[in-house]
């Protein structure tokens, strides 16, 4: 009896009143201004019709090379309940006059019911990983009531898609925001709306369209410009570009916390020792909270990645310590740092799988990574860094360094501006190299399986895969994955 008067006079809070159906069919042509076809509720959003699930609202988008009404019975063969569409089809639907608008607004309407703080993450390099540290940490912190953007779901149709998506009782939102042109944050920010603005760091990814350093600074600060009446911005300290971030900043009235080693740094690094899961023991102060925390990803960046986490799961209201914990359970993503021990002779080799994205700065960071990493023998897979424009032959060959520093075995350069380092290699200069280090350039993902075959792995190999997606050498990652179980 008392168990039971104790559970009635459990407190009500406002979400509980509020449905758990994402939406409803009056809820979407309320915000679209759309004409529903019926009385339906739908329990997330899709874009692609493969990869829609049961319950699903499919939003026939129409893009320059395809139209998603062509796709229509598909999406609902797949247990769609609706579509948001552009002209009449005989499915349950909400008729709109343009379904990329219309998603806009839906985005709108997700982001203006929820009592969430959003969170927005940019910036050169690890906005993935952050954002996904972020997510678990406040996932933590809410018990469950975090919501996040999957996979890079960071451009113009991905941002609104992902707000779409989340619940109306949703307590925290995460939102990565991409771009490789000025202008295209400041659009996207204007949908999220942040309250906290993270600012990973500034590196030559998409030197090629902006031209210098501080452009791209100047591009990843129009994150700001959404940023809600009293937000934060989250900067990196030891950055070059962070007083001219922290300019950008406070131009909005924006409370700056930053992150780094730098004295005076918000999130600033005490001391960081290797763990033995090979990750890092980091000690650091977070705005005069002293915490001892672990990150289970290996790298002195994931050091720094764990101070921009903390900096802006404080300045959220979340729990400091669920982050330390979520830091240290966070294994890598596919393509960005996931690790895989596969079966070669003589034991086992390890797969380090960064092949999602590169550019010069990651590449150090990795190839460093690698350098510290115990093995028998180092190997790396490098793709091309793309859009660098009349920077990749210097930023190519300059690699030749980190190279050297990280006491590479055996290299297979993938792609054609990876010759410019192969050049490097060739020249065998004294200084430039301590010792020759062999290595195989290959024109594209298939002669690099041939290559490395020919090389042949071993037990007590690492082997980092390392390059920007159009390479293609997840296809490598696959292939080694799947013959080495």
């Amino acid at each position: 009896m008392i168990a039971h008067s104790a559970l009635r006079a459990w407190p009500r809070q406002k979400r509980d009143a509020l449905r758990l159906a994402l939406w409803t069919s009056q809820e979407i042509a309320e915000a679209t201004g759309g004409v529903a076809s019926g009385a339906f509720q739908c329990a997330g959003v899709e874009i692609d019709s493969r990869d829609v699930r049961s319950g699903d609202l499919f939003a026939a988008l129409k893009g320059e090379a395809t139209d998603g009404h062509r796709f229509i019975d598909k999406a609902f063969a797949n247990g769609a309940a609706a579509a948001l569409v552009s002209q009449p089809i005989d499915w349950p639907h909400v008729l709109v006059s343009d379904t990329a608008e219309a998603l806009a607004m839906l985005a709108a309407a997700a982001r203006n019911r929820a009592e969430a703080v959003r969170i927005g993450v940019t910036g050169s390099v690890g906005k993935t990983g952050v954002k996904e540290a972020i997510f678990t940490a406040l996932d933590r912190t809410s018990r469950g009531a975090a919501h996040r953007s999957v996979r890079s779901y960071n451009n113009h149709v991905g941002v609104p898609l992902s707000l779409a998506r989340m619940p109306a009782r949703a307590k925290f939102g995460v939102f990565e925001m991409g771009m490789n042109h000025a202008g295209e944050i400041e659009g996207l920010t204007a949908h999220v709306r942040p309250h906290v603005a993270v600012v990973t760091t500034i590196a030559p990814a998409h030197i090629e369209n902006l031209g210098s350093m501080e452009a791209i600074a100047d591009a990843k600060a129009e994150i700001f410009a959404g940023l809600a009446a009293g937000g934060t911005a989250v900067i990196p300290a030891d950055s070059e570009f962070a007083d001219r971030l922290r300019g950008h900043a406070e131009a909005r009235g924006a409370r700056v916390m930053t992150f780094g080693r730098a004295a005076g740094s918000d999130a600033r690094l005490l001391d960081a020792i290797p763990s033995a899961n090979g990750g890092s023991l980091v000690t650091a102060d977070i705005d005069g909270t002293r915490l001892c925390y672990s990150v289970a990803e290996p790298g002195d960046h994931w050091i720094m990645n764990s101070l921009a986490v903390m900096a802006a799961v404080k300045a959220a209201g979340g729990d400091l310590a669920a982050a330390g914990l979520a830091l240290a359970e966070m294994g890598g993503l596919k393509g960005r740092g996931a690790r895989h021990r596969i079966a070669v002779p003589g034991g086992h080799a390890l797969v380090i799988d960064e092949s999602y994205n590169a550019n010069p700065a990651s590449m150090r960071a990795t190839l460093r990574q690698l350098g510290q990493t115990p093995a028998t023998r180092r190997i790396a897979v490098l793709g091309s860094m793309k859009e660098l424009g009349d920077f990749a032959p210097t930023m190519h060959a300059g690699l030749v360094e980190p190279v050297s520093e990280a006491h590479i075995d055996h290299l297979v350069l993938v792609g054609d501006e990876m010759r410019f380092l192969a050049r490097e290699l060739g020249k065998g200069i004294a200084g430039a190299l301590a010792a020759p280090v062999s290595f195989a350039h290959c024109d594209g993902p298939g002669e690099a399986i041939a290559a490395l075959e020919e090389f042949g792995l071993a037990g007590g190999d690492a082997v980092l895969v390392k390059g920007s997606n159009s390479v293609g050498l997840g296809r490598l990652v696959a292939h080694l994955v799947d013959r080495g179980r």
